[in-house]
């Protein structure tokens, strides 16, 4: 059950950006039949951190997320490229959207944000030893910081307030191995 059974019969890019390339694919599908796909192919590893202080809080970023046309609470999150160590990634997007720095980290998971149509490939990190700074945003980020407890970010995630699905997963895991 784990072999590929698509074949893969022509490829073309539809879209592409610095960011993502779209690509439509004539396929035959594990029936037998033709049929056609679309994949996005991201250009960058997806990021997560939970920063969690020595009280059990953690600090959540809340930004108006265009494609949904909604707000939205996060951990800290970002793209790193390819070949860059996650690890080195998740440092840079802390200190840009929060201030904060860590002094431990652990890497808690990883994840592929949605496998039906994306190859994306996202890395979970727990940071602790927070020391405070001033954030650097990017120029596309308007960002708010908000810092609840390990308990509350879980309710939120279990009412469906935060939706994003490696905050999600981040929370959830970092709950878990923290024990609260």
């Amino acid at each position: 059950m784990e072999a590929n059974n698509w074949k893969t019969i022509q490829k073309e890019v539809a879209y592409e950006n610095p960011w993502i390339r779209v690509e439509h694919r004539d396929v035959i599908t594990p029936a037998g039949n033709p049929g056609v796909y679309g994949v996005v192919q991201f250009k960058n590893k997806a990021i997560g951190i939970v920063p969690v202080d020595d009280d059990g809080f953690i600090y959540l970023v809340g930004q108006y997320r265009y494609p949904l046309d909604e707000y939205s609470w996060e951990i800290p999150e970002g793209g790193g490229p390819i070949g860059e160590d996650p690890l080195t990634t998740a440092r840079r997007e802390l200190k840009e959207e929060t201030g904060l720095t860590a002094e431990h980290w652990q890497r808690i998971g990883r994840l592929h944000t949605s496998n039906s149509v994306t190859d994306e490939e996202g890395f979970i990190f727990l940071a602790r030893g927070l020391t405070r700074g001033d954030a650097e945003p990017e120029e596309t980020e308007e960002l708010i910081l908000r810092r609840v407890h390990m308990d509350e970010a879980v309710a939120m995630v279990m009412r469906s307030e935060i939706t994003d699905s490696i905050s999600a997963c981040g929370i959830l895991m970092a709950a878990r191995i923290l024990d609260t």
